[in-house]
């Protein structure tokens, strides 16, 4: 059993890409399908795709290269842990690399960006930074 599903799922993500591999396949949960959602739309995975199975389901992500064969995301941080939950209100939230980079929240109104939780102005669990 896994303790931490999300640090899991970024470490299997940051993993695959530095030994080169096209896709690599997650066990599937909702959080990370939101999550590699977000991943797709900054533009740090091509795609990704849920396959049912007789117990979870899998997650399939499709890595995304550069021309040179460098990976799209340079590094990863797990912020908010099982054992120490980290949360913040909508003016607290930090940016990463000053712009460039992406905050990860769990809102009440869902999971999404900083930017996006900026816009909506609301707060709520930071999960993870990706730049």
């Amino acid at each position: 059993m896994v303790s931490d599903p999300i640090a899991d799922f970024l470490n299997r993500i940051k993993n695959a890409q530095k030994a080169r591999f096209d896709k690599v396949d997650i066990p599937g949960s909702k959080i990370k399908t939101s999550i590699a959602q977000i991943l797709k739309d900054e533009g740090y995975i091509k795609n990704f795709k849920y396959y049912q199975d007789d117990k979870q389901g899998v997650l399939r992500v499709q890595l995304k290269y550069t021309e040179s064969r460098e990976g799209a995301i340079a590094g990863v941080k797990r912020i908010s842990k099982p054992g120490c939950r980290v949360y913040v209100g909508h003016s607290e939230i930090p940016r990463v690399l000053n712009g460039l980079g992406v905050s990860i929240l769990s809102t009440s109104k869902g999971i999404m960006t900083d930017s996006q939780a900026r816009k909506q102005q609301v707060g709520g669990e930071l999960l993870c930074s990706v730049w």
